[in-house]
């Protein structure tokens, strides 16, 4: 029979088991935690001469999901081509859920020669060191950076603003040039009309940027560009700098030089309105009993700024008298009934803009009143 007892001692034993687990005793232990940020996903890198600037946003939590509490230890490296080494390049520390920021000036190596792909990486490490891995890389262009432009200049012309700079050699990739331009006033409306709600023009952006290509397949000028989204009365500033393009495994990736020094210009309207064209002059009322006058039509200007027109009119080889209002023709349209039957009179008409600026007169119209 002790097969029988040693089977009871054992029910006896498992049913004492279960009862002291069921009465609080502590289960199996879990495993500490490693306290490992989370690694970063959302790094980028821009290059301007020989400086790398990255921004990324640092972890909030752990692996384990808890809240990261201090400074965390964040190490920088980078990896030339895909196969390389990530070559240390900085430590910094840095509080959780804020802005990560870190500058690298480039080892003269890195600046010089073809161009080619430079990635950079960030990893968050804890305490003892250790880290849950490397963030998404960043990447840009290492190798001779393109040379600064030099001799810019910007004049306004009736069309814009009209810049200027000193042409490059032959680059060994497609080069670019591209323009910064920051309003230094602010756009208040046109005060001479008072052009306010509705009628008011959107506001400019503070900062615009305007890529011109310089190379001979896409025909853009090597030394000249034309700034046609400027507004009259207000205060620019301009900088420019090259910029080589590298295809990247199927991206396009930058590489910037440095900006030029800063050109300041204040651009006021002192151009005319172009001179208006397709004038026509023809006589009526004479054959149907009415006054006599004549009638005149031209081709409208669309010319933003335009404030109307003025009408001129000689007879015979005398001076020109102006007999339109004081206040400009709006239309292009006007009828002069001051005329006589049996006299010739010529026409001709200039437009101005709302600064008072009045253009050159039309080609001259003649029409002769006839005799009832």
């Amino acid at each position: 029979m002790r097969w029988v007892e040693r089977f009871a001692w054992s029910v006896g034993a498992v049913a004492l088991g279960a009862a002291l687990a069921g009465c609080g005793m502590p289960g199996a232990p879990l495993p500490p935690t490693l306290n490992l940020a989370d690694p970063v996903t959302d790094l980028s890198a821009t290059r301007a001469g020989d400086q790398v600037t990255l921004a990324w946003t640092m972890p909030q939590k752990n692996t384990d999901k808890l809240l990261l509490k201090g400074n965390l230890q964040v190490y920088v490296c980078r990896r030339e081509g895909p196969a390389a080494p990530c070559e240390p390049a900085g430590d910094l520390q840095g509080a959780p859920e804020g802005g990560g920021a870190f500058t690298d000036t480039l080892p003269a190596a890195l600046t010089a020669g073809a161009p080619r792909e430079l990635s950079y990486f960030v990893e968050v490490r804890n305490a003892n060191g250790r880290s849950a891995g490397l963030s998404n890389p960043a990447t840009v262009i290492a190798g001779g950076a393109p040379g600064p432009v030099t001799g810019l200049s910007a004049e306004v012309g009736k069309e814009g603003v009209l810049l200027h700079w000193v042409p490059a050699r032959q680059e060994a990739a497609p080069a670019a040039i591209r323009l910064h331009r920051k309003l230094l006033t602010a756009f208040q409306g046109n005060k001479s009309t008072g052009h306010e709600g509705l009628l008011a023009p959107p506001p400019e952006p503070a900062e615009l940027t305007l890529l011109v290509e310089v190379n001979g397949e896409s025909g853009g000028s090597p030394d000249r560009a034309l700034d046609k989204t400027i507004r009259f009365g207000e205060t620019y500033e301009y900088r420019a700098q090259r910029v080589v393009r590298v295809m990247v495994e199927g991206r396009t990736l930058e590489l910037a030089g440095q900006l030029s020094a800063p050109v300041d210009l204040g651009v006021l309207d002192s151009f005319p309105p172009a001179v208006p064209v397709g004038l026509a002059a023809v006589a009526t009322g004479a054959e149907n009993g009415a006054l006599p006058a004549i009638d005149l039509s031209w081709l409208p200007d669309t010319e933003a700024d335009l404030a109307g027109y003025i009408v001129y009119r000689r007879e015979g080889g005398g001076d020109w008298q102006r007999i339109s209002p004081a206040q400009p023709v709006v239309g292009p349209a006007f009828h002069d009934a001051q005329v006589q039957p049996g006299h010739s009179y010529s026409y001709a008409v200039s437009a101005v803009d709302e600064g008072g600026h009045e253009s050159g007169r039309s080609t001259e119209a003649e029409e002769t009143i006839p005799n009832p």
